[in-house]
């Protein structure tokens, strides 16, 4: 499958501007998640259980996301997915069984860089990796996942939140696309140069309905594996 789009954003909130998303399917064995440990350094983290951490590493062993390195003078904002909103699953008539799946998806991994000098705004980009499934009761192949990238300070106020859509086809023997989102010019004001990176945090999660995120809390998942797997 191939999958390339453009969509110029250009829009204020709160004060952050994200603009010029590129979008691209990748083969399944070109990215993973690039575990990196450090708060301050911004690049990746989730917010998950030890033991969900111990299985993406070992499903992802080998794989890559990567960013060119960039220039900042101080820390980077905190990326992580939000655990309750990493999932996606949706069921027919809301039954849970495996008969019954139409889509899943999961926010494999986040990595991210920034760059800022002296009291310039600090400008970030992100990798985001995608599996998404379709199961049994899925109608036809092509379904829009709806995914959010938000802005908070140390807070935990919100500043900002900008919702994406994620159009997925899927070929007619296929249960499961891996896809790479860059999302390019995320552009996070400072009130002064004393303001660093590590003052705010970046969430990703998708766009889910209260039983998706409760279904979440309690570590339930569906998952569609390739042939390679």
């Amino acid at each position: 499958m191939s999958l390339i789009s453009s969509i110029p954003l250009r829009q204020l909130l709160a004060g952050m501007a994200l603009a010029a998303v590129a979008l691209s399917a990748v083969p399944t064995d070109s990215f993973a998640q690039q575990r990196r440990g450090d708060r301050d350094s911004g690049r990746e983290n989730t917010e998950k259980s030890a033991a969900d951490k111990e299985k993406d590493k070992e499903e992802w062993e080998g794989r890559d996301l990567r960013l060119d390195k960039r220039r900042a003078d101080g820390p980077c904002p905190f990326v992580k997915v939000l655990y309750d909103a990493a999932r996606y699953q949706d069921f027919q008539d809301g039954k849970v069984a495996t008969a019954s799946v139409k889509w899943t998806g999961e926010i494999n991994g986040v990595v991210s860089d920034c760059a800022y000098r002296g009291g310039e705004p600090i400008e970030l980009e992100m990798m985001i990796g995608f599996s998404l499934g379709r199961g049994p009761a899925a109608e036809g192949n092509r379904n829009n996942y709806r995914y959010w990238v938000a802005v908070t300070d140390k807070d935990q106020a919100v500043l900002a939140k900008k919702y994406f859509d994620l159009p997925v086809t899927f070929a007619d023997d296929q249960s499961r696309v891996d896809v790479a989102t860059k999302l390019e010019n995320i552009v996070i004001p400072r009130a002064a140069a004393s303001v660093a990176g590590s003052n705010f945090e970046v969430l990703v999660g998708f766009d889910v309905t209260p039983e998706m995120a409760e279904f979440n809390r309690e570590g339930k998942r569906f998952r569609y594996v390739t042939s390679a797997q």
